[in-house]
Parts: C-alpha cells; structure tokens; sequence
C-alpha cells in the first residue's frame, strides 16, 4: 500500500524551497548543489531528493512559486493604476529577494522546456504592466518601441531594488513604491 502523504508534505516543501533559494541564490546557481542545499536547509540530502529529482527541478519549482504568486499579485492589482501596481509589486518581492535573483540569473540555464512556462509568466507582467503604463500614456499606443522602453523602464526602477535596499535604513519599502510611483508617473508625462 502506498505511503500517504505526511500533513505537513506543503509546509516542508515551502521552507526547503525557501531555504534552498537563499542558498542558490548566495553561491550562485552554478556553484550550488544539492548537497549544499540540503546542508543549508539543515536536512538530509535524501529528503531534497524526496521533493525534487534534481537541481534544475528544484531551481525550477522555485521559479515557478515566485513567478505564480507574483502573477497573482498583480492580477489583483492591476485595476488599482500604477501607484497601485507598483506598490503590490514591491510588497510582494519584500521577502523574495533570492527567488528574485534566481529569476534574473539562473531561469537562462534550465532546459527550454522549463523556460517557457516561466518566461510566459514573465510575458504576462510585463503585458499588465505595459495596460497599466498606457493607462497614464495613452500616446504611447501609437509607438510600440517606446511603449516597451517605457514598461520595462518601470520594471528596471522595481527589479534592482531588492540589491540596493536595507531593511530599517533610508527609505521604507512603501515610501520607495511612493517615490518609484512618483517617478514613473512623472517620467510618463513628459514622453
């Protein structure tokens, strides 16, 4: 008969994901292994195998959880403009920041396979972020070019926050998701 699964199978999972990127994430991709994780997440190296088959897997499922609730995130946010979105944006990478440097980084060395799903999940922020952007810059439809350097200019003001930015020093997350706002609307009106 089959083992069932344990009650706590979802919390484990998370917590080694979790505890896995932050690894990843500090050694860099291609210098970690599995035996570090594990280490790193204070288990044996049998119990990562127990959740993932191997390193891209887990890297994969890391990505995949950031990428997913993200989306959710700025599904719900999307009817809220830009001051809105940016904030949500920034909320949810508050505790995310290796799962957010992984995505930068290591996605280019998964197999292709395991790249689509994610960089569709990318395509998909990067499309409510240009409805949102036009939504201040209506002008913009008419340029393709600039609209994309306009949209991916305000993800470039949110996505290298997480290596500047030191809890409890200069600007609190929301006064950032204030001034970045602030900037982008301001920015948009001049085009």
């Amino acid at each position: 008969m089959a083992r069932g699964l344990a009650r706590d199978h979802d919390e484990k999972r998370t917590a080694l994901r979790k505890g896995a990127a932050a690894y990843f994430a500090a050694h860099g991709f291609d210098r970690a292994s599995m035996t570090g994780a594990a280490k790193s997440c204070g288990v044996s190296k049998a119990l990562i195998y127990h959740y993932w088959a191997s390193k891209e897997d887990l890297l994969y499922d890391i990505l995949d959880d950031h990428l997913g609730a993200l989306v959710e995130v700025v599904e719900a946010a999307r009817s809220e403009g830009l001051r809105g979105l940016i904030g949500a944006i920034l909320d949810a990478y508050a505790d995310a920041d290796a799962e957010h440097k992984l995505q930068l980084d290591a996605l280019g060395v998964l197999p292709v396979d395991k790249q689509t799903p994610l960089i569709a999940a990318q395509r998909h922020l990067v499309d409510i972020m240009t409805d949102v952007v036009l939504e201040q810059a209506p002008q913009l439809q008419a340029d393709p070019d600039r609209l994309r350097a306009a949209t991916m200019s305000v993800f470039a003001v949110l996505n290298w926050f997480y290596m500047w930015h030191r809890p409890g020093k200069g600007l609190s997350r929301e006064a950032y998701a204030d001034l970045a706002t602030d900037f982008a609307i301001g920015g948009l009106k001049a085009l």
